[in-house]
């Protein structure tokens, strides 16, 4: 991946990820004293909020400027990529926000997940769905084909649909209790501009430095007409897929009894 993460670049143009996870974290019900993974924990702003809810927390992610600022929360967190976890059955629950779509090898990320479950542990998650700032994505490829760069030469994101993850979730062993897309409409609050520059990376590096500038203003007039609205706030047309399911406890064998 090209795709790199600066904490400071992050929470400036970025917080309202955590920040509007609380959904999520009420799905989840942290309970004190339970071990928690939290998949793709970015620089641990959900991760400390668990921590304080009585958790054990443990947080992992693929960029090592994300894990220092986790520590620096005082998360306990592992510079690791989710799609070859580490762990073996050591926690009550698995976490994630907004990072499964990074992550292109789903099977891999779910068959991990049940191995570092317990059994009757759940897995709770919400990322982005089919149709996730699809106006954008649209707008980026229209771009670039006009600058002659193939658009299938980028594809940074696994956007599903609720089916389809449900359907991979059951064919691990997982019982699925709900999964459904949310449609999130949501404002920027700097703009275009800095959503482009910290989530479009993969997109903006195929572009020379001299023209990326004027490639990103290009983006913004072709989203402009469905995005922006009458005040001149950018905002984005989020579809959330927000999931629980559990690994099942498993019974005992009676076929000798």
């Amino acid at each position: 991946m090209s795709q790199k993460w600066n904490p400071d670049t992050y929470a400036k143009h970025a917080r309202f990820v955590s920040d509007l996870a609380t959904p999520l974290l009420e799905l989840l019900k942290p309970q004190p004293g339970e071990r928690i993974l939290d998949l793709g924990c970015g620089d641990g702003a959900l991760a400390a909020k668990l921590v304080e809810c009585g958790c054990t927390v443990v947080g992992v992610d693929t960029s090592p400027e994300m894990v220092a600022a986790a520590r620096r929360r005082g998360v306990t967190a592992y510079l690791m990529n989710a799609q070859s976890l580490s762990f073996d059955a050591e926690f009550d629950a698995v976490f994630s926000n907004a990072a499964i779509h990074w992550m292109k090898r789903p099977g891999d990320v779910i068959a991990g997940v049940w191995r570092v479950l317990k059994p009757g542990g759940r897995f709770v998650g919400e990322f982005g769905g089919r149709g996730n700032v699809a106006t954008v994505v649209a707008a980026l490829k229209a771009a670039l084909t006009a600058r002659g760069i193939p658009a299938r030469s980028v594809d940074p994101w696994y956007f599903p649909d609720a089916e389809e993850y449900k359907a991979r979730l059951e064919a691990e062993g997982f019982r699925v209790w709900g999964a459904a897309l949310v449609p999130r409409p949501t404002p920027l609050p700097t703009g275009l501009e800095g959503w482009l520059k910290v989530f479009a990376q993969e997109f903006l590096n195929l572009i020379l430095e001299s023209d990326r500038q004027s490639f990103i203003e290009e983006v913004a007039r072709r989203c402009s007409p469905g995005l922006r609205d009458a005040n001149g706030v950018w905002v984005l047309d989020y579809v959330r897929l927000r999931f629980i399911a559990t690994k099942p406890v498993a019974l005992p064998d009676t076929s000798r009894c």
